[in-house]
């Protein structure tokens, strides 16, 4: 493993630099992002009133935090595997996984009288933590390996 890691030492700080950008994002959310749901969800939620939110920074917010893991993760994937075609694959799903889990999120929030906190809170834990990433990478590894 030594030699591995000595052989692809460019990849390596690559991943780690993109790894420390990730948790940078975490790490500076509050100051970043918009998102009244941090310390709602931070507390015992289950049987708190949701707190007071305004839609369109809401929004912004998610998708800006979204976007930026986005990038990141696949700029990881692409640091990891360098296919191009793999990763405009990754950067399709993103896409399709951001406008499924957007329209849950404000509709479970909008159109349900009393919300599934649960849900919204698994939902937006997509929205703003990079698990695709977790998900992606040793699919993609697999799927390598085996083609």
């Amino acid at each position: 493993m030594l030699k591995e890691i000595r052989r692809n030492k460019t990849k390596f700080i690559w991943v780690l630099v993109l790894v420390l950008l990730l948790a940078m994002v975490r790490l500076l959310e509050q100051n970043l992002f918009y998102d009244p749901f941090l310390l709602f969800f931070k507390a015992e939620f289950q049987n708190a009133m949701l707190p007071d939110y305004k839609s369109v920074p809401l929004f912004f917010g998610l998708f800006l935090r979204y976007f930026l893991n986005s990038a990141l993760s696949v700029a990881v994937i692409y640091v990891v595997f360098r296919d191009v075609a793999l990763t405009k694959f990754a950067t399709i799903l993103y896409l399709i996984f951001f406008v499924v889990l957007i329209v849950m999120f404000f509709g479970t929030l909008n159109f349900s009288e009393k919300p599934d906190y649960m849900l919204l809170f698994y939902i937006r834990r997509f929205l703003i933590q990079p698990l695709f990433l977790v998900i992606f990478l040793p699919a993609f590894y697999y799927q390598k390996k085996n083609s």
